[in-house]
């Protein structure tokens, strides 16, 4: 049967980033590529570009900001966006993509930064961890096999930000971002890099205005693949590409990837 692998990828501007994504999908053949912060409206969407290397695609987005996309070499079933309900905003549809690939659940989301913890933006991000939880309640089971990922702008513990001690006061590692975080995670869901890379200084974003940042360690890991425990416990390999962010006009971020058996080998 082979293996199901995925990974996620924060694009910041996937026009901008073409030059890497196709190659790099090419190169590396995943059957799932989640994108986040696409920034591109839909009508302008590069969707020959992956129809050419053999991927469907899927998208929702915004022109010049958000925005998400789910390409995949399999057919792709079930496109629904945003949470589903009556309080959707039309930024909610281009923070959330879902759908299913095969016999797993995909949920791709670009949670809200969160700017500052005095403003109003950092509520709407900790409502969205309890509006995730809510969706994970209502939609999917714990005990089926279900994918969420992408760009969740939250590190997690002290040894997945380069400075712990001088960024407690961050929206991405203040303790009531890691809280919500882990209140989703209590859901049902299994961190799969984590599972199977302990080691701390491993990272998927760089900042842009740190000279050098990627070879003084100097980043944060706040992108994730999270699955469900059916799921996780079929992982064999998860790791971090760093080669993309020391590419040409790179991503502040680079690509997270997961392959997992599948069911019977």
């Amino acid at each position: 049967m082979g293996h199901f692998s995925i990974a996620t990828f924060n694009a910041n501007s996937l026009r901008a980033r073409l030059h890497i994504v196709i190659p790099w999908l090419e190169e590396n053949a995943v059957d799932v590529l989640c994108i986040q912060e696409t920034k591109v409206q839909d009508r302008d969407f590069p969707e020959r570009s992956f129809k050419e290397i053999g991927y469907n695609v899927i998208y929702k987005g915004q022109k010049s900001y958000n925005g998400v996309a789910i390409a995949s070499r399999h057919e792709i079933k079930d496109r629904l966006t945003g949470f589903g309900g009556p309080d959707d905003s039309p930024e909610d549809k281009a923070r959330l993509i879902r759908c299913r690939v095969r016999d797993i659940a995909i949920v791709n989301t670009y949670v809200p930064q969160g700017k500052a913890l005095e403003d109003p933006h950092f509520q709407i991000k900790l409502g969205w961890f309890k509006r995730l939880r809510d969706l994970f309640n209502r939609d999917y089971s714990p005990d089926r096999p279900l994918v969420w990922c992408g760009d969740l702008n939250v590190a997690p513990e002290a040894r997945d930000v380069y400075a712990p001690d001088q960024f407690m006061d961050h929206v991405c590692f203040h303790i009531n971002s890691r809280k919500a975080l882990e209140e989703v995670k209590a859901w049902g869901f299994v961190d799969v890099f984590r599972r199977l890379n302990p080691d701390p200084g491993q990272y998927t974003f760089y900042d842009y205005r740190i000279p050098n940042a990627v070879k003084r360690h100097m980043g944060w890991r706040v992108d994730h693949i999270f699955a469900t425990v059916t799921l996780a416990e079929r992982a064999v390999k998860a790791y971090i590409d760093l080669a993309p962010r020391s590419a040409e006009r790179p991503s502040d971020h680079t690509f997270l990837v997961a392959e997992f058996k599948r069911p019977g080998d």
